[in-house]
């Protein structure tokens, strides 16, 4: 015993070296343990409603997935494999997974789909806005939109992972607390975004939309990777060699907060005994013509206003959701044109985490948002009502 730590005492820088190898093993395999755990459990829960007995005249549950391989930098398809898959099939449903192989495929494929039980998105905020993009598209938009759409966050960034789910910084936990959601049925209703062109078909977003020289010069962050930590700022930096100041010119057209339509289906009253149905007919043949007049709703009036920004930011509420909330508005973000180069660096370091924000790029675009009658249940993302509002890019 005495020559075994003589041994580790003349040997002490690989002596620290292998205890620095064997703890940093140790807590790998112990996350690994508990990340079994965490997949055992799932399934578990899941198997039960797998078990449950299916009446003769019912048909098995169909889910569709759009699974995003790309996204997670390609891990996106292992983390669905290992975490997600084996909770959807030990539930019993009827499991088809569809792999995109290039943007805007997912939109496509869903023009041409067939009527299934529940859509599943398992990807990032871009997937997840192709789906909505493809399923509000539809001719048959009011029936086909009524499929509870599922969301998995396989992305890098998943703006909206916070807000149907609790936070964790467990990856493994985060997946299977979303497939379980999805199995059990839960919904919640959140806003959609309709952004339609002056040719281009409308698209959809779930977040918001951006606008400006923070979003373009954010875009070209990943050209500067081989800077590191420095590529925010240099992507920032070499945006205001090229022109300065940036300024950009809207109108903005918008009306106040509207009040939210009910949500649930509306009881229908009993009907009415045969003699109140007369005694009612009777009154209304004989009741005096009310003026067509009084009856026109007056028309909603719309603001207008000028302005030049260096950026401008739409934004739904569904990043801080409030279903106890009656009103329906959205945040208009208006960053002032005299901020310098240092601070245009310096704030831009901190960008808002809305990756799947739409950005508008062409010369002259108009945005209109309004509610879509009937809203597109989503599975935790259910399209509601949004604040009208038009913007019109000079």
């Amino acid at each position: 015993m005495t020559v075994f730590f003589k041994t580790l005492r003349n040997h002490w820088k690989k002596t620290t070296a292998g205890i620095c190898l064997l703890t940093w093993g140790g807590h790998w395999l112990y996350g690994k343990h508990c990340d079994n755990l965490l997949r055992r459990a799932a399934c578990q829960e899941a198997q039960v409603f797998g078990n449950q007995l299916i009446p003769p005249n019912a048909q098995v549950k169909k889910a569709t997935v759009f699974l995003n391989p790309a996204a997670c930098r390609g891990k996106a398809r292992t983390l669905f494999e290992k975490n997600a898959a084996p909770i959807l099939h030990l539930s019993g449903m009827d499991v088809t997974v569809v792999k995109t192989d290039y943007e805007g495929q997912a939109k496509k494929l869903l023009e041409l789909m067939e009527n299934t039980d529940v859509i599943i998105v398992a990807g990032g905020d871009g997937t997840l806005q192709e789906v909505i993009t493809g399923v509000l598209r539809r001719a048959d938009e009011a029936s086909f939109s009524k499929i509870p759409i599922g969301f998995i966050p396989l992305g890098q960034t998943s703006s909206l992972s916070h807000t149907l789910f609790a936070e964790s910084g467990n990856k493994v936990q985060h997946i299977t607390d979303a497939t379980l959601a999805i199995v059990k049925g839960e919904t919640i209703p959140l806003d959609v975004l309709q952004i339609k062109g002056e040719k281009e078909q409308p698209v959809f977003a779930m977040t918001g939309l951006r606008w400006g020289s923070f979003r373009d010069a954010g875009v070209k962050v990943s050209k500067y990777w081989y800077l590191g930590p420095l590529k925010t700022k240099a992507a920032h930096f070499f945006s205001t060699l090229k022109e300065w100041p940036q300024t950009h010119q809207a109108s903005i057209s918008y009306m106040g907060p509207t009040e939210r339509p009910p949500s649930g289906a509306e009881e229908t009253p009993p009907r009415p005994s045969l003699y109140r149905r007369i005694l009612r007919r009777l009154a209304s043949y004989w009741a005096q013509p009310q003026d067509a007049l009084s009856q026109e709703v007056s028309p909603k009036v719309w603001k207008e206003v000028q302005l030049s920004t260096i950026e401008l930011s739409i934004t739904t509420r569904n990043s801080q959701l409030d279903l106890t909330s009656k009103e329906d508005f959205m945040n208009i973000c208006i960053e002032p044109d005299t901020v310098s180069k240092g601070d245009f660096i310096t704030i831009g370091k901190y960008p808002p985490v809305l990756s799947d924000l739409l950005s508008l790029t062409s010369a002259r675009v108009s945005l209109v948002t309004n509610a879509l009658n009937p809203p597109s249940q989503l599975q935790h993302i259910l399209g509601a009502h949004v604040l009208p509002c038009q913007l019109v890019i000079c």
